[in-house]
């Protein structure tokens, strides 16, 4: 009777211990798979490159539109960063940027980047995208507009340089440099913030806008 029980009581041990080391090493392998870097890829499972021309859409339709410029009520130039409202509108294309990177270079997740729009417009300012200050008149709330440097690391440009993070089966873009080292940030996802117009502004969030890439054709 006595062994019986004995060898009960050593198998309820085995099977706690194993129950308990098979999440955290599951969770650790999680952790590193999410941390290393990855291609990213279009809608067509292409890998995206630096240099070409890019849509940005929202993953899910019927949410508006493709990303693009707009200028805002207080200020003509530099322009600001939208999200169309038409849900069938591409919006405008733009490029990525990697640090050092030459053109035809594959982009990778969680790397940081500049991100530019090709299209010409009427302002004198760089097309390629920054974090503006804190708005006086919202408060808490730093929305994304253009007038951004390429390149150029340092405590001046750390406003310009995004990531591109795995998220589900999408993406999402987040403000999160780690190109300057001595430089404090408040890491935030890129999400969309509606104005007063119906307008939506892209805007460090805590709820991301969800997206994918569409490779423009010439």
């Amino acid at each position: 009777m006595k062994p019986t029980v004995a060898s009960f009581l050593l198998l309820l041990l085995v099977a706690a211990l194993t129950s308990t080391r098979l999440p955290i090493s599951l969770a650790a392998a999680s952790s590193s798979t999410s941390s290393s870097p990855i291609p990213v890829t279009d809608v067509d499972g292409a890998t995206v490159r630096s240099g070409l021309n890019y849509f940005i859409l929202p993953s899910v339709s019927g949410h508006g539109g493709g990303v693009a410029l707009d200028r805002t009520k207080t200020k003509k130039c530099p322009l600001s960063v939208f999200q169309d409202n038409y849900d069938l509108s591409k919006g405008l294309p733009v490029v990525f940027l990697p640090l050092n990177a030459k053109p035809g270079y594959t982009v990778r997740t969680s790397i940081d980047l500049n991100i530019e729009f090709t299209t010409e417009t009427a302002c004198d300012e760089a097309a390629v995208w920054k974090v503006e200050g804190y708005d006086h008149d919202l408060g808490q709330i730093r929305f994304v507009g253009t007038g951004g440097i390429e390149g150029k690391p340092g405590p001046r440009t750390v406003d310009n340089w995004f990531k591109i993070v795995k998220y589900g089966g999408n993406y999402k873009l987040v403000y999160c440099p780690s190109v300057c080292k001595q430089c404090k940030v408040e890491c935030k996802d890129v999400g969309v913030f509606e104005d007063e117009y119906g307008k939506k502004r892209l805007a460090l969030s805590d709820e991301p806008l969800v997206v994918k890439f569409l490779k423009a054709t010439n």
